[in-house]
């Protein structure tokens, strides 16, 4: 479960990342607090927030039932390709939002793959 343990910590440094590029952006933009709206390269940045934020509450729970049911090594490395797909949706949408979906997509199905594994694990169970 080390590896579970590694994914999910990564994931949550990522979002805090995130964060911290978000913060840069609103002080560089002069985008004053509260506002989410005012400059498109800010409206950017803070879009990959929410949007990590939205994949991450489907993400982390998914990571820990899947890996109670099958090899948590494999579900950690689906782990992996999330992180690598969010990284790589954080430089397509804010250099060029129009061709971010194939990164979309290398964050999105491995939280379809965890769902779906969890589901597999849970239901004979369920039996």
């Amino acid at each position: 479960m080390a590896w579970i343990h590694l994914v999910t910590i990564l994931a949550l440094f990522q979002f805090l990342l995130f964060a911290t590029l978000v913060g840069r952006a609103r002080v560089k933009y002069k985008v004053q607090a509260p506002a989410t709206t005012g400059n498109e390269i800010f409206e950017r940045y803070y879009r990959v927030q929410m949007n990590t934020l939205e994949l991450l509450v489907m993400f982390l729970p998914a990571l820990w039932i899947a890996a109670s049911y099958w090899d948590p090594r494999w579900m950690a490395a689906v782990g992996a390709v999330y992180l690598l797909g969010r990284m790589l949706y954080l430089r397509a949408y804010t250099t060029a939002p129009r061709s971010r979906g194939p990164e979309y997509m290398l964050s999105v199905l491995p939280v379809i793959t965890l769902v779906s594994a969890g589901l597999a694990g849970v239901a004979p169970a369920l039996v």
